[in-house]
């Protein structure tokens, strides 16, 4: 692919991903993405066959993204608890929709599209995220500040709270008090007293 045709199609991603955050998943069409690329149809069919393979390419730059943000926010010698607290401040900042996000439109997606587990990019967003949780927690224990006997299970678990907490705020809605209650708990459940 030559490199105009990388930056086209990473135009194309970038765009889609704001049209994305806006209507969800099930409302957008491919007629609305030529239309917010101003783009052929042609042109964009050359990239993307559907929505839903458009869609896990902006899925991908998400996280890329967000990874790339989370790894530079991360202060020289953080302790495992500061960089446990980081990923907990973003999160909070997400589920209070202090920023837009495609929590929404990636719900609506898995839903729809129900792909096989081994080509289920949420499932391998949240093992991955489990998997660095577990690695912090490990030499959160290592250094004292963190007194958990099953790292991979605590992992798992604060995963799983950050999940409901963000359907919860998508469905309902969820109050700041709300949210900062259940990072206080998996705090508490790591270093064994009040944080």
């Amino acid at each position: 692919m030559s490199e105009k045709s990388v930056q086209k199609k990473k135009y194309i991603i970038e765009t889609a991903r704001n049209v994305f955050m806006e209507k969800g998943f099930k409302a957008v069409t491919m007629k609305d993405i030529v239309e917010a690329c101003e783009i052929s149809r042609g042109g964009l069919y050359l990239y993307f066959q559907n929505t839903g393979e458009l869609f896990e390419e902006v899925l991908k730059l998400e996280q890329e993204e967000t990874d790339d943000v989370f790894e530079k926010s991360i202060p020289e010698g953080a302790s495992p608890s500061d960089i446990l607290a980081l990923f907990l401040k973003e999160q909070k900042k997400e589920l209070l929709n202090l920023k837009p996000s495609l929590n929404i439109a990636v719900y609506e997606y898995f839903f729809a599209c129900n792909p096989p587990s081994r080509d289920n990019l949420l499932k391998k967003q949240f093992e991955q995220a489990v998997y660095v949780i577990e690695k912090l927690i490990q030499a959160g224990n290592e250094s004292g500040e963190f007194y958990c006997g099953d790292p991979r299970g605590a992992a798992r678990n604060i995963m799983y709270v950050l999940e409901g907490l963000k359907i919860a705020s998508q469905t309902r809605g969820i109050q700041e008090a709300a949210v900062d209650r259940e990072i206080l708990y998996v705090m508490q459940g790591l270093i064994g007293e009040e944080y």
